[in-house]
């Protein structure tokens, strides 16, 4: 199992992971309906969003990665640079992250924020913002799991939902 950078030799993997997403869970497929309508275009736009170019406001510079097993796409996940803004100090913090739903219950969700931590690690980023909505218990074991530190729960502006905060902390002793 691995974290592999989006490329075209996964579009087949892709599509499927999407999906699985559309029919399994369809409050989660539209963040990636782009890869559906023109792969090459979704490629470039990961890639862009990656070295901060082409950016809508209120964005930020993200790095994407897809989780592969034995040739299947088992997640996603995006790993924002920064959170510079309030949405996303409040809402959604530096990771998020889908499984397939196919794959769910296997321990991956545990696997790919792990590996979503060091690279958030490599990008230089020392204190990490995870949320999950209050009532996403799956979600919110998945970080306990990974030894993230609850701060507390807040309803969102935008979004009215309870949101559990935790907080990473990755900086190394020297």
């Amino acid at each position: 199992m691995k974290l592999v950078t989006p490329g075209l030799e996964y579009k087949v993997m892709f599509l499927q992971f999407i999906q699985d997403l559309e029919q399994n869970d369809p409050e989660r497929a539209w963040i990636y309906a782009g890869a559906s309508k023109d792969f090459s275009i979704y490629l470039q736009q990961l890639l862009d969003s990656q070295a901060g170019r082409n950016l809508k406001p209120g964005y930020v510079p993200c790095s994407h990665f897809w989780l592969i097993d034995n040739g299947q796409m088992i997640g996603a996940i995006r790993v924002r640079h920064n959170i510079d803004n309030e949405f996303l100090r409040q809402e959604c913090g530096h990771i998020g992250y889908d499984i397939a739903p196919a794959f769910r219950g296997y321990g991956h969700g545990t696997t790919i924020l792990e590996l979503g931590l060091l690279e958030a690690e490599r990008l230089g980023i020392t204190e990490v913002l995870v949320t999950a909505d209050e009532d996403n218990i799956a979600s919110r074991r998945v970080i306990e799991k990974n030894q993230g530190r609850f701060e507390s729960t807040i309803i969102g502006e935008e979004s009215q939902a309870r949101i559990s905060r935790y907080w990473f902390n990755l900086a190394t002793a020297d």
